[in-house]
């Protein structure tokens, strides 16, 4: 009767086909590298699989090695989870999550849930770190985030999304741009003008893009913004107009001696969705669920007469 597969086997064998060499696979996991080639035949008997080559190339995996390979890592995330879930239940949240966010977004609404999460779990730490949408969702799904607070769509089957609200996109001109003095400007007026737009790091590109295509504007791609106040800046110097999101408006531009003027378009029904997003095997599912509360619950606090909340 063939033994049973161990966890440790499958972290020896994970870690194995991470480095590629026994040595290195060895040091990684705290071991002698004897001891972890003698886990890695137990592993390939109890399965009765061979699951790696060995050879002066160092350790490559076989077709049945790279098929163990992804259900293991299932198996250990699991695990991980299970053992967070415990923890969770024992001692409440504590430890260590990191969170990502976008800059278009973070530092207008993660200052007052910061404040919130340290009152509500005083032995919790938060780690954030900001990037573009794009390299967040990357980072994400290779672990170097547990969740990120972002601008929809997340476009991967590994990860779970959670909508939060819905924030306006605010039309943004300098203080002399002929638009200024419009009192509702439509569709129709802004057909020919030029458009400045971050750039396609960014889902707001896209999003700015589209609508230009829509209305007959003219979306600039020699000048794109790396951050909103480039792009506001860009803006107040009549370079074109600009949609901006309305809770950067809110803190950043002054509506009565602002370098730029502020007007509302389509009553404000063109937004973004914000979301959070997570790894669907993540360890801290509990945790995220409870951080979404709380973030939903400060937007309804602070800005529910700026975003709608979902």
């Amino acid at each position: 009767m063939p033994a049973d597969v161990t966890l440790k086997q499958l972290t020896y064998f994970v870690a194995l086909a991470d480095t590629r060499h026994y040595r290195r696979a060895a040091e990684r996991v705290g071991i002698s590298q004897p001891s972890l080639s003698q886990q890695i035949v137990a592993l390939e008997e109890a399965l009765g699989l061979e699951l790696v080559e060995r050879g002066q190339r160092g350790a490559i995996l076989t077709p049945n090695g790279r098929a163990v390979l992804e259900q293991a890592r299932r198996v250990l995330d699991e695990t991980t989870a299970l053992r967070a879930l415990a923890q969770d239940a024992r001692k409440g949240f504590s430890g260590t999550i990191r969170l990502g966010s976008t800059p278009t977004l973070g530092p207008y609404l993660l200052p007052y849930v910061m404040r919130q999460l340290h009152e509500a779990y005083p032995t919790l730490k938060v780690i954030v770190r900001d990037a573009t949408p794009v390299v967040l969702q990357e980072e994400l799904l290779t672990g170097q985030h547990d969740l990120i607070l972002t601008q929809l769509p997340v476009p991967s089957g590994d990860a779970e999304v959670m909508r939060l609200f819905r924030e306006p996109l605010k039309l943004v001109m300098a203080q002399d741009h002929p638009l200024s003095k419009t009192p509702a400007i439509m569709d129709s007026d802004l057909a020919g003008h030029d458009v400045l737009s971050l750039s396609d790091a960014y889902r707001l590109h896209a999003q700015v893009a589209a609508l230009c295509e829509e209305i007959g504007a003219n979306l600039r791609r020699d000048y794109e913004g790396t951050s909103l106040d480039a792009l506001r800046q860009m803006t107040a110097l009549n370079m074109g107009v600009s949609f901006l999101p309305a809770l950067y408006v809110q803190s950043e531009v002054s509506t009565e001696t602002g370098d730029v003027a502020v007007r509302s378009f389509r009553k404000d029904r063109v937004t973004r969705s914000i979301g959070l997003a997570w790894r669907r095997r993540s360890a801290h599912r509990a945790l995220i669920h409870h951080m979404a509360d709380l973030i939903g619950a400060v937007v309804r606090q602070r800005f529910s007469g700026i975003v709608v909340v979902e």
